[in-house]
């Protein structure tokens, strides 16, 4: 197989990287490009053998990096992160001609935040701790315990981004990671392990296996050898994750689907809520966190729509390369069709499109239009299930009970977006949403050092923070007896 193929100027190589070396496979699989339909590389098709070599070579480097001091540690994180930096133009075009979102966004925020995970981390290591505690004389004192090889399964809607959320935390807390990005978007990844070894993270610290889930993945999540178990996707494939490991009880956490609502009450600024609304169009839609059921009251919902629908036909659709795209196409014929699905369902069951309800066709290719569907049902399908596409519904309500009610009645809880004027309303509703995340008046802000998850069919667990610590270590309590020393002095 070819070993490298260039994108955009930007040389990258498409074997495995395992135990510091890259690996070929016996077969490859195609990765295109959903900007024009280029090929961008026949990327290397692992199996149950490379995933076998990239668990042994993780668990090999474990006691070495599992012994490297905090403050070794963080400098090498620290040195990742500058070498994001020094390439961040790189990555940037890279992951733009492979997943479709804007490069603008991936120069301005995107690879600022990969660098920035890294740094975060390396501080949240060397700040990691707790008073001691006391019982009965007795101190207990809290540590964590690096866990071992870590498993880490990767969407393609922010690749780079959503792997160093779980990379830098597991290698920060002294474990050992076996990657397997999307194969939809797999070529950051290996951008990133040619970065790292360059900062001096030593050999099978950060191993990477590129593949399908049913191949690749599915054998590494299986792998006893494995004690971490992290994945960002479906719900369907974490249901598959979730029974493989529970053969060794391999601890996993798992960051799911939404159909997240954003709820405009009456007293609501109502150009922040057209704005915001309009922000769930952001990356095609392609967002977890997305709320994508806009419920509003239905007093204020002829003039909200009125904003709503100007702001979006000001959106530009079009090459994610250009500065002045606002949305670009979803990453794959796969998905566009999925999308479509939804929507002309909904549309024969009764909905209307504001805006939107098909392919950009006059764009080609994987664009699809913004979309708006009213007069849908609460139990219909286009608002029960994810579409991860640009496609929002909206639906009116009357009383705050009722918008409640409302935004409750999913199997999801990812997150919600509340918008009111009201400070005392905006506190009795929050603590009515199930949601990991509720934003009110706002939209995708959270501290690193901030709890992420989700609730329901949304997810398992949090990370950020020592939230991540917790997941990634074996905490330990060691309890001391008072007096009784020998001075051995």
């Amino acid at each position: 197989m070819t070993a490298r193929t260039t994108v955009a100027g930007v040389p990258v190589d498409t074997r495995h990287y395992i135990d510091g070396q890259r690996i070929a496979s016996a077969r490859t699989f195609a990765d295109v490009s959903p900007v024009d339909g280029s090929p961008l590389g026949a990327i290397a098709r692992g199996t149950a053998a490379e995933t076998e070599a990239a668990v042994a070579a993780a668990k090999a480097a474990f006691p070495g990096w599992a012994a490297t001091g905090r403050a070794e540690r963080a400098r090498i994180l620290r040195a990742i992160a500058d070498g994001v930096d020094k390439r961040l133009e790189d990555l940037a075009l890279v992951e733009t001609h492979d997943n479709g979102a804007l490069l603008r966004s991936h120069r301005r925020g995107v690879m600022p935040r990969v660098a920035h995970n890294f740094r975060f981390f390396a501080d949240r290591l060397l700040s990691l701790g707790q008073e001691d505690l006391t019982t009965r004389g007795h101190t207990n004192r809290v540590s964590w315990d690096p866990a071992g090889p870590c498993a880490l399964i990767t969407p393609w809607n922010a690749p780079l981004m959503l792997a160093t959320w779980k990379i830098a935390p597991a290698l920060a807390a002294g474990n050992t990671v076996v990657l397997k990005p999307a194969e939809w978007s797999p070529l950051t990844a290996s951008l990133l392990a040619d970065i790292t070894a360059g900062a001096g993270l030593p050999p099978g610290v950060l191993n990477v296996v590129q593949g399908y889930g049913s191949e690749a993945g599915a054998a590494l999540v299986a792998h006893p050898d494995v004690r971490r178990i992290s994945f960002t996707g479906s719900v369907a494939t974490a249901r598959t994750i979730t029974a493989a490991a529970a053969a060794h009880l391999t601890p996993t956490s798992l960051e799911l689907g939404g159909k997240s609502p954003l709820l405009v009450f009456a007293d609501a600024d109502l150009d922040l809520a057209a704005d915001l609304a309009i922000e769930q169009y952001d990356n095609a839609g392609q967002v977890c966190l997305a709320a994508t059921r806009l419920l509003v009251d239905e007093r204020i919902a002829q003039e909200f729509t009125r904003r709503f629908t100007e702001r979006a036909a000001s959106l530009v659709q079009g090459d994610p390369r250009e500065e002045s795209t606002d949305i670009g196409p979803v990453v794959h014929a796969r998905q566009l069709a999925r999308i479509d699905g939804f929507v002309r369902r909904a549309l024969a069951s009764g909905a209307r499109a504001v805006i939107g309800g098909g392919p950009h066709t006059g764009l080609g290719g994987l664009y699809y239009r913004p979309t708006l569907l009213t007069d849908v049902a609460q139990d219909s399908e286009i608002v029960q299930e994810e579409v991860f596409g640009p496609v929002l519904t909206l639906q009116t309500f009357r009383t705050q009970e009722e918008a409640v009610a409302l935004a409750n009645d999913t199997r999801f809880g990812l997150a919600a977006t509340v918008v009111t004027g009201d400070r005392e309303r905006a506190g009795r509703v929050t603590a009515q949403l199930v949601a990991g995340t509720v934003w009110v008046n706002c939209f995708f802000v959270r501290d690193l050092r901030a709890p992420f998850g989700g609730s329901r069919l949304s997810g398992v667990g949090r990370e950020g923070g020592t939230w991540s610590f917790d997941f990634y270590c074996d905490v330990k309590n060691t309890v001391t007896a008072p007096g009784g020393w020998r001075d051995h002095g």
